[in-house]
């Protein structure tokens, strides 16, 4: 397998290589441990009921990242998120103005709330402990983040790109993507992310930078 192949289910390789240590493992599915990520996913359709009704008994609503799961009568499918899984070759060669600062273990709880404010039910508190978060702070208030979520030895996602409503317009977003991309090239890997088909401003965004669409995948949310 080529290594940008394993980008079609970056669940089960992150959990498989950079992430190990937060894996929960059922057969044939792997799961990030809730409190860090609520993702999932699966190398065999044939056996996901059973493993996805196990991790229901430890968290009421999750994602598998991927083909389209086998679950438990006594579970809901709630709804299909297809996203546009973009990935970037290169640096970005841009001017950065504001102060960008990289979060520490003070900054969790106020990172939870303003992603939880602007893209809510994805980010946990222990999320930030994934990677490397960097964030915007005005009047010592956080108001733009961006960080890594999962990671393979080759591939780092850039994730949770918020801007409270208060305070967007002003390139704090690009600026961050910027930096943190950058950032994930210093370490030898190829930075990725994934925007949900329907948001077009930030895809427009992304392209601008210069992240190219690899393919759509979906995270299908599952619910107890």
């Amino acid at each position: 397998m080529k290594d940008i192949e394993k980008l079609d289910n970056p669940v089960w390789y992150s959990l498989s290589e950079s992430h190990q240590s937060f894996a929960i493992e059922y057969n044939n599915i792997k799961f990030y441990h809730p409190d860090y990520c609520p993702f999932g996913g699966f190398i065999t359709i044939e056996n996901t009921a059973a493993p996805i009704a196990e991790y229901a008994k430890i968290v009421d609503n999750f994602f598998i990242v991927g083909e389209k799961p086998t679950i438990p009568n006594t579970l809901k499918l709630n709804k299909e998120l297809v996203c546009l899984q973009m990935v970037i070759s290169h640096t970005i060669d841009l001017e950065i103005k504001e102060n960008i600062v990289e979060l520490g273990e003070e900054h969790i709880e106020e990172l939870f709330q303003l992603v939880t404010l602007v893209q809510p039910g994805y980010f946990k508190k222990k999320t930030a402990l994934l990677g490397r978060y960097y964030g915007i702070f005005k009047n010592n208030l956080l108001i733009a983040a961006t960080g890594e979520r999962m990671k393979t030895n080759q591939f780092t996602e850039v994730s949770a790109v918020v801007t409270h409503p208060n305070h967007t317009g002003q390139g704090y977003a690009k600026q961050l993507v910027a930096h943190t991309v950058n950032a994930v090239f210093e370490e030898n890997k190829t930075p990725y992310l994934h925007v949900t088909e329907t948001n077009f401003g930030a895809i427009a965004l992304y392209k601008k930078l210069g992240f190219t669409t690899r393919r759509k995948i979906s995270f299908w949310n599952v619910i107890t």
